[in-house]
């Protein structure tokens, strides 16, 4: 037993150390995700023991309270919620609710990772906010949060009203915000603290907060349901988020947490859970509370995105544009369901203003499939270093050109790792679509047989390719007629295998569909590029500066002069999807989704990669993911490929 009160007290002093940064400084040390093992760790000892020592923060609800703020006593008592840390868990906890009240159904909210504000109206009027600060005293925010555009300061509802609800920071505000600020927020729950828990109002403005409202703490109105107080909060004008569910069961609980889970890395707002509560509201009284938590509800927590590790190197990638960008080698750790030992640091300027070291702590984030980015610093050490920023290229040894925060070799013809970049990205699947010919393939061919352009490759024989390792007969037969194909190419693919800087397949397309020949881009204005749908002005630069380099234009021309015949056919057959934009997920039955997309592209409409409340309809195939999800989720219409083709198509 002493051994393990050792162990509690250590465990205490370092969740207290940890709550102290992350409650009075606004700035944490370690992610959730290792806040909750340790957290985690002192209540099962706790429960094991049955001892829970008198400092403990098991027993606590919130963090320290700043000085320079006035405190506010909190009329009514605030509570944390109880976490459940499995399916198995959430089934004990409904089967216990059924046992006060079988009928009852079970609201389902997103849990929201922002800073808890405590509002109160009078007579229709907005009068104070203030933090939750220890549960029982907060500070008051009411001038910081007066400045937050979706908190009303008038409402419909004329008696007394207290709210509590969530301040939050989009993450398209912390995007807009950290292109100016000297100094990056992590992430959006650092950005609303520090916001909030700012003396000067017009700091806070400046971040473009939002606030979620989730609960009544006080209201002369008798509610019968969680349902009842939801629907009330929105005709008062509070913003309650996008996602409200009246669950029957155990079942539909956990799908539409899965559901939620596969699509949160897509919403404007960070959340990392998901709260239920009973619906019905007569019982929660007999049910009610311990210390800490109401025993009516529970929040279930997904699987943490951020975490921190070691820092251990930095080496520094050569792109096809020859921009010369930096990648963080970690020490492996497991966050998201894989083992994460790289991550992005986009350019020199980035790792400034992030602060962080060779050897130190770094906070990670990794959401869905893509690519962890580093955050910021969590720790320094003795041993960390400055991280430098080359002066040389890394591949062909130039010295490299600086160009605002970035670094470019400008050894266009003579840097291994741009050509291959450049002739990779020229025969994908997206540009040329040349099949059998991978990054490994290209590094080979330039290697062995000197190849450099993309008119290189067309010169290509059956012998040079018969006399390179791991080249059959047959398999260099098939590269020759892939590139023999590849001549007769869509004039929109054609533009997308250049490699123009920013260019991807969408604005290629555009681009094609306004310009209609090669001659029609070389010859286009900065002006008339910018008139293109969703090209902003660096790109229509990019552009303009591409067609005028000498380089470019002979390249170009050696590719004609090989037999490549770019065309571009006007495909539009109809408008009658004209003004209509389509995601496509999942397999179709019987089209191909690239099919699909020239379907709907001849008939005047559009393709998106991502849902979005401008998404007009969803096609959906078998084994639709997170895409068929979100849709739904927003309210937009799911359409199959038989009802897609008989209602808009095959008239």
């Amino acid at each position: 037993m002493d051994n393990k009160t050792e162990l509690m007290k250590a465990l205490i002093e370092k969740i207290n150390l940890y709550n102290y940064h992350y409650y009075t400084l606004d700035n944490p040390i370690v992610s959730d995700k290792e806040y909750d093992e340790v957290y985690y760790a002192l209540v099962d000892l706790e429960s094991e023991t049955g001892v829970v020592l008198p400092n403990s923060p098991t027993q606590r609800v919130g963090g320290e309270i700043l000085s320079q703020f006035v405190k506010r006593k909190h009329e009514h008592k605030l509570y944390s919620l109880m976490k459940v840390r499995s399916f198995e868990d959430l089934e004990k906890w409904v089967e216990e609710m059924r046992e006060f009240d079988k009928n009852t159904a079970f609201a389902l909210e997103y849990k929201f990772d922002g800073l808890q504000l405590v509002l109160e109206y009078n007579n229709g009027e907005f009068v104070n906010a203030t933090t939750r600060g220890t549960g029982e005293i907060g500070e008051d925010v009411t001038a910081q949060v007066r400045t937050i555009s979706s908190v009303p300061l008038k409402i419909p509802y004329q008696g007394r009203l207290i709210v509590q609800g969530e301040g939050m920071m989009t993450k398209r505000a912390l995007e807009i915000y950290n292109r100016r600020a000297e100094i990056p927020l992590k992430n959006t729950r650092n950005g609303v603290a520090g916001a909030i828990r700012n003396l000067d109002p017009k700091e806070t403005a400046k971040r473009k907060l939002d606030f979620f409202c989730y609960s009544i703490i006080f209201c002369e109105k008798r509610f019968k349901t969680q349902e009842d107080m939801h629907n009330f909060l929105k005709d008062n004008g509070f913003d309650v988020g996008e996602f409200f569910k009246i669950c029957n069961g155990l079942d539909e609980i956990v799908k539409n947490i899965e559901k939620v889970g596969n699509v949160k890395s897509n919403l404007q707002v960070d959340i990392d859970g998901m709260v239920i509560k009973i619906n019905n509201v007569s019982p929660r009284e007999e049910i009610g509370y311990t210390n800490k938590f109401p025993k009516w509800a529970r929040a279930f927590k997904f699987e943490a995105e951020e975490t921190s590790t070691i820092l251990e190197d930095v080496i520094w990638q050569v792109g096809r544009s020859g921009k010369v960008s930096p990648i963080a080698i970690l020490e492996p750790v497991e966050l998201a369901g894989a083992t994460i030992s790289r991550a992005t640091l986009n350019n020199i300027e980035d790792i400034r203003k992030k602060d962080v070291y060779l050897h130190s702590r770094v906070f990670i984030r990794r959401s869905n499939e893509v690519i962890p980015e580093v955050l910021g610093l969590a720790e320094k050490f003795e041993n960390s270093v400055e991280i430098e920023a080359p002066r040389y290229c890394p591949c062909c040894g130039m010295s490299l050109e600086k160009k605002g925060p970035l670094l470019f070799c400008r050894n266009h013809d003579g840097c291994k790792e741009q050509i291959v970049a450049r002739l990779t990205h020229f025969v994908s699947r997206g540009a040329f679509d040349i099949v059998g010919l991978s990054e490994k393939t290209i590094s080979q061919f330039y290697d062995e047989l000197g190849l450099r352009h993309f008119s290189d490759l067309y010169s290509l024989t059956k012998e040079q390719l018969v006399g390179l390792e791991k080249f059959q007969e047959k398999k260099a037969e098939n590269v020759l007629v892939a590139l023999e194909k590849s001549k007769n190419i869509d004039f929109s693919k054609f533009l997308h295998g250049l490699g123009i800087s920013e260019v991807g397949i969408k604005t290629a397309k555009d681009l094609a569909k306004r310009f209609k020949t090669l001659e029609g881009i070389k010859n286009a204005s900065f002006e008339e590029i910018l008139q293109v749908d969703d090209v902003g002005e660096v790109i229509a630069q990019n552009i303009v500066d591409y067609f005028k380099d000498a380089d470019n234009l002979g390249e170009i021309e050696r590719l004609l002069e090989v037999g490549v015949s770019p065309k571009h056919e006007d495909a539009q057959k109809s408008s009658v999807l004209e003004g209509f934009t389509f995601v496509l997920t999942g397999t179709l039955p019987n089209i191909s989704r690239n099919e699909m997309t020239k379907i709907i592209e001849e008939n005047g409409g559009k393709t998106s990669s991502s849902v979005s409340k401008h998404t007009s309809f969803v096609i959906a195939g078998e084994e639709a993911g997170n895409k068929l999800d979100k849709a739904k989720m927003l309210g937009i219409p799911i359409l199959t490929e038989e009802e897609f083709l008989s209602k808009y198509i095959d008239k």
